[in-house]
């Protein structure tokens, strides 16, 4: 099963990085002499492996059959993408062949219009707090993938540059315990570090190329933004007891529900293979954990740029570990046998 599932993963991140590969490619031979010579042959093929490209990554992407929705939300990137990416003369070519550009406004319109549909039914619905509706109902007008992206960025942001102060995200009916404080010295010294570094590039870099010093100044102190709302997340995201599971979080880079059915036993002493095993989900940060769910079942986990097996073992560190273990102790004894 988990070799179905790298196999499954594997796809996905084909679907996603070959067609932005194929199609950049194809943007690259529209502009080269041969193609302005013949001008509506290249707008034709462009079109064509644009579309042809995206239904591709669709149909890899997709479980089953793709539905409707999803085919003319292609052809309208397919359309937009090909007007976009044209150079002008393919471009003047495309405004005076009507029927061409007729069809591809009548496919961005119509995909434009389903969505909006869709979207307000997903912004008015009940369901979900209201970031995730604004998520789900930009979705409708944009790929998915982007809008996740484009969602975290803002998040991150928002927590750099915003929240100075108040109380952490914990929803109703959830138990928070912080795993931040331990982390604190370290996060400063490389926050500090980190400024250093800043000025030590922007004095000696300066003296060299002015176009350097810019782009070391933006590359720079966005980094430092992003390791700011970083440190600060590990506070406004503690670990969580809900009454689904453990929500096991270390800021923004790990969120993991483990259901309560799920685990077997709470401890506090394990031996280091247990840690380092590839089985076992490690979130504890810069420090040893303190305490280890051993799980029934393989636990599924995703990472943004690789594939990793399931987790049998959750690890991770708390400020106050007794106290979480004898609640989620309580807890497990709770359950209906």
């Amino acid at each position: 099963m988990a070799q179905t599932g790298n196999v499954v993963d594997r796809r996905q991140i084909a679907a996603t990085i070959a067609p932005i590969i194929l199609i950049a490619l194809a943007g690259v031979a529209v502009r080269t002499p041969l193609a302005a010579a013949y001008p509506l042959a290249a707008l034709l093929l462009f079109l064509w492996i644009v579309a042809d490209t995206l239904m591709l990554a669709l149909i890899a992407r997709s479980s089953g059959k793709p539905g409707s929705r999803a085919v003319l939300g292609a052809l309208a990137g397919a359309s937009f993408t090909v007007w976009l990416g044209s150079p002008p003369v393919i471009r003047g070519v495309l405004l005076e062949t009507p029927i061409l550009a007729q069809m591809m406004v009548a496919i961005v319109l119509g995909h434009v219009a389903w969505a909006t549909v869709r979207a307000s039914r997903a912004i008015n619905g009940g369901g979900g707090d209201r970031k995730e509706r604004l998520v789900s109902a930009a979705s409708e007008l944009f790929p998915p993938a982007l809008i996740r992206l484009a969602a975290a960025e803002l998040t991150v942001l928002h927590m750099a540059l915003f929240r100075w102060g108040g109380p952490a995200d914990v929803p109703a009916n959830a138990r928070a315990f912080a795993y931040h404080k331990h982390l604190t010295p370290m996060c400063a010294t490389l926050l500090i570090l980190s400024a250093i570094e800043i000025a030590v590039y922007h004095l000696l870099v300066g003296h060299w190329s002015r176009t350097a010093t810019l782009v070391m100044f933006v590359l720079s102190d966005v980094g430092f933004v992003y390791l700011v709302g970083l440190i600060k997340s590990f506070r406004f995201r503690p670990v969580l007891l809900t009454p689904e599971g453990v929500r096991v979080r270390a800021g923004f880079l790990i969120d993991q529900l483990v259901p309560l059915d799920a685990i077997v036993a709470v401890e506090g002493g394990f031996t280091g293979e247990e840690v380092r095993d590839p089985a076992t989900l490690n979130a504890a940060l810069l420090a040893w954990p303190n305490i280890m769910l051993r799980l029934n079942r393989p636990l599924d986990r995703r990472s943004l740029l690789k594939t990793r097996s399931p987790a049998v073992r959750v690890a991770f560190r708390l400020d106050d570990p007794e106290l979480f273990m004898r609640l989620l102790a309580w807890r497990l004894g709770q359950r209906p046998s």
